[in-house]
């Protein structure tokens, strides 16, 4: 089994709070991120496949397939946007960094499937400091 990874790149804002909170309630529990005039990050993506090397390219996936995936299906959707207000599939979702891991998993998962691999990991940062990583 190997295992591939490719990483990508965008900017996107949020703001986490519950509507059926306080603001009070909000700031207690989510500090910064409840501000109302929204924050940004710079996200890392790590998309991580694995599978095994077709024996005639040698690939588990092209790259340049797998790059024009994730830049089609997740940064063209996410980056530049209000992950609150912009992005269809976060509609109704605390778009907290974990449940936007699960997100681009559940999307990623199908395309990467009809490509003759599977998904093994997503793994996204926030800030340097601070990232998720989902196994499915």
């Amino acid at each position: 089994m190997i295992y591939l990874t490719r990483k990508e790149h965008f900017n996107a804002a949020h703001k986490l709070a519950r509507p059926d909170w306080s603001e009070e309630k909000n700031i207690e529990v989510f500090g910064k991120c409840a501000n109302h005039n929204w924050h940004g990050h710079n996200f890392e993506l790590y998309v991580t496949v694995k599978g095994t090397p077709n024996p005639e390219t040698g690939f588990v996936i092209d790259l340049k397939k797998l790059s024009v995936i994730i830049r089609e299906h997740i940064v063209e959707a996410l980056d530049h946007k209000n992950l609150n207000l912009d992005v269809p599939f976060m509609q109704g979702v605390m778009p907290s960094t974990e449940n936007l891991a699960i997100k681009i998993w559940e999307i990623l998962s199908p395309l990467v499937e009809a490509e003759g691999c599977h998904m093994h990991c997503i793994k996204l940062y926030e800030t340097q400091n601070n990232f998720v990583e989902y196994f499915g």
